[in-house]
């Protein structure tokens, strides 16, 4: 089973995100009041395995310090493809619309220091199709179809 860890959030691109208790997913919008709301990118998730993992090599890491919105204890026990639609809580769909994601031109400033990045590999997107409100603890599973 696959749960929510944490929600983050930032107003602006190119910065951290920072945790907060909940947050609202608009139907073809992504995150209200989130930087990437609106674009290609709605909605990021990175599974906790992969933070932890990043941390392994910078201990100071945090979710959000990927500019991900959720992060997801077990997302990588489930069957996550382009295309496919994931359950958050009782009401919200997502469907993924990439998987990865090219690094910037220089690298960003965890794979500088880190001499790796989990966002272009394991990083997974996707848009909204059913909105509503996101917390810590929801579930998360792929939609049967």
């Amino acid at each position: 089973m696959a749960v929510i860890h944490s929600v983050c959030v930032s107003r602006k691109k190119g910065e951290r995100k920072s945790a907060v208790e909940r947050v609202s997913l608009v139907v073809d919008h992504g995150i209200e009041g989130d930087a990437h709301a609106g674009s290609p990118r709605q909605v990021s998730l990175l599974s906790l395995d992969a933070l932890n993992r990043m941390r392994q090599k910078l201990d100071w890491l945090a979710p959000g310090d990927f500019a991900e919105n959720l992060n997801v204890d077990g997302l990588e026990t489930l069957d996550i493809a382009v295309g496919r639609r994931i359950r958050v809580g009782a009401d919200v769909v997502l469907e993924v619309t990439a998987i990865g994601k090219a690094c910037h031109d220089a690298g960003c400033a965890i794979k500088k220091a880190a001499g790796t990045c989990v966002m272009p590999r394991e990083g997974v997107f996707a848009k909204v199709l059913v909105g509503g409100d996101v917390t810590a603890g929801d579930v998360v599973a792929v939609v049967e179809e």
